[in-house]
């Protein structure tokens, strides 16, 4: 049974060799542009530019870091290095680099429509992304923020004037930056919803939805519901600064403690920003290289949306130690170990989908069991720091740091590069070179391993985060983690290499290169303007393998490994029908 069929289609019909790349050539073309796969690219452009930005200025604080006392930078600069890698990595690559870049390239295609609900509404957005950056590339060459960047108070609101540590012409345009930058996550979110309930192809029911989709579903509603809280915070700084409010700043009457709990009542769902969609997108590969439906698929769809709803729950946690009172801090401390039922869903079940899959470990799997190896020790550790004692010694050490990162560059980051890498060929139209592929991946593992784990030694026997000097005991350890963080770049570095010469000169891809059974791999690639040459109808499940044809599976397949492999259960089923 197929896929799709089709029906004739109620657009001008488009030439299926006639790609997005191809039509209307040219930088003014693509800069007004109302194709989600262009702006999806551009946005991509804009998240890897803040990547390799942000992960210089990680390097930097870890090579300060690699001696005692002065190494490479005064403490002034390196406040402003690890506030400037926080900023960066957060607001300008982790939040957008999923949802924004590859969900405007892939969503609209896996509903099998020609674009999104609201194509000069996503222009907009990504123009709002690129506004507010500017505003932080300012704020950058004025000097930088040395707040951190979670902005807390007083750090942010008070007036060097008045002894205060934070600088009006950085912080202000930092702060703006991610004011402004919150109003493109907004209309992508309120963009993608729109399009999920609106847009649906045919026969494409909630039950068939990839669950790639069904994570950007939940992504949307917390952008939609959390940001304007951190857009409020944000103004409500900015206007204590300006007119001198008494708002957060103790001196005026104010209290610092409110602006912990306003940013934190956004910044603990916008965690869930970060990582749902990069497990949508580890339950796409892991489905497509194991050959099999995932198991479990609605527990899977259904735990996205218990994570955005229980993310907006557990922001107390980040406070334990801010003085709140012992019953808020043991009811915090349960609903923080209720999240840990939705992971827990998700995790089981990939796990239960590969064993009985026929699984091919091609370059995009790499990542997602290095996604599912890693994510899991984030999430583990995090128990750890939902416990009342345990998190009075551990917090603001670098256990919470190496735990983090666990979480959003074990999780999100491997989630991304792993969506990089299964994408690439249908969006592109390009192969990357798969030996240099496991060589880049082998490294960047290798060095987060390494910078991270002893970074978990170091807080639990009290380094403190954030610090620019130590005690003696800690430098052999600060010394393995800034090695592990040259390996990591060294990794990163190979990868953005590959995947410019896979550009310049990689082969021509196939239609379908992995055999994958979702509706996204049943168009030309790259892709046409509108995405199909006729509106689509589905017949079946975009994860049913044992009713695809093989011509829809294995047309252009290139895996020498494996070829043409299912699971016992998808032949046998086959066979049947």
């Amino acid at each position: 049974m197929a896929a799709i069929t089709t029906s004739p289609a109620h657009h001008e019909e488009v030439d299926p060799n006639a790609s997005y790349l191809e039509a209307s050539k040219g930088i003014g073309n693509w800069l007004v542009t109302v194709d989600h796969k262009r702006i999806g690219v551009m946005y991509l452009i804009a998240v890897t530019i803040a990547f390799a930005l942000g992960g210089v200025f990680a390097l930097l604080v870890r090579a300060e870091l690699f001696t005692k006392g002065r190494t490479i930078m005064d403490a002034d600069t390196y406040n402003r290095m690890f506030s400037l890698h926080g900023v960066v990595m957060v607001f300008l690559f982790i939040i957008p680099s999923i949802p924004a870049a590859m969900g405007n390239i892939i969503l609209p295609i896996q509903l099998g429509t020609k674009d999104v609900a609201f194509p000069k509404l996503n222009l907009l957005s990504l123009y709002v992304y690129v506004f507010g950056a500017c505003f932080g590339i300012y704020s950058m060459i004025n000097g930088g923020v040395d707040t951190g960047w979670t902005f807390y108070t007083p750090y942010s609101s008070s007036d060097p004037a008045h002894g205060g540590v934070g600088s009006p012409s950085a912080v202000l345009p930092m702060t703006l930056a991610a004011f402004i930058m919150g109003f493109s996550s907004i209309l992508t979110g309120v963009n993608f919803i729109a399009t999920i309930h609106k847009m649906r192809a045919p026969g494409l029911t909630w039950r068939r939805l990839t669950l790639f989709t069904w994570a950007l579903y939940a992504t949307s509603i917390i952008q939609v519901l959390a940001t304007p809280v951190l857009a409020i915070t944000l103004l409500l700084l900015t206007m204590e600064r300006f007119l001198g409010l008494g708002i957060f700043d103790p001196r005026l009457g104010g209290d610092p403690v409110l602006f912990q709990h306003f940013f934190w009542f956004y910044s603990h769902p916008a965690v869930y920003i970060m990582i749902v969609p990069a497990m949508g997108v580890v339950s796409e590969i892991i489905a497509t290289f194991s050959r099999r439906e995932p198991v479990g698929y609605m527990a899977i769809a259904a735990s996205s949306l218990g994570l955005a709803l229980l993310g907006f729950l557990v922001w107390g946690h980040h406070l334990f130690v801010a003085g709140m009172s012992e019953y808020a801090t043991m009811v915090f401390s349960a609903l923080t170990f209720l999240v840990a039922i939705p992971s827990g869903v998700k995790i089981f079940n990939w796990v239960a989908t590969l064993y009985k899959g026929s699984i091919s470990l091609q370059s995009p799997m790499l990542w997602a069991l290095s996604f599912l190896f890693l994510f899991t020790i984030g999430g583990l550790t995090g128990l750890f720091l939902g416990m009342l004692a345990v998190d009075v010694h551990l917090h603001d050490t670098y256990f919470v740091v190496a735990h983090f990162h666990y979480v959003m560059v074990g999780g999100t980051v491997m989630g991304f590069v792993g969506g990089l890498h299964y994408w690439w060929p249908k969006f592109t139209g390009k192969l990357y070179d798969e030996k240099w592929a496991r060589f880049g991946w082998f490294f960047v593992f290798v060095g987060f391993n390494v910078t991270f784990l002893t970074q978990f030694v170091l807080g639990s026997r009290g380094m403190p985060r954030r610090y620019y000097d130590y005690l003696p005991q800690f430098q052999q350890l600060h010394q393995i983690s800034t090695m592990g963080s040259w390996v990591l770049g060294f990794g990163f570095l190979v990868l953005g290499t590959m995947f410019v010469r896979s550009l310049i000169g990689g082969k021509p891809a196939p239609r379908n290169p992995w055999g994958s059974a979702a509706l996204e791999w049943m168009t030309p690639t790259p892709p046409p303007l509108y995405n199909f040459v006729k509106d689509p109808v589905l017949t079946r499940g975009q994860y049913d393998y044992h009713l695809a044809t093989d011509d829809e599976l294995y047309e252009g397949y290139d895996d020498p490994l494996f070829p043409k492999r299912m699971s016992k259960e998808s032949r046998e089923a086959k066979a049947r029908s």
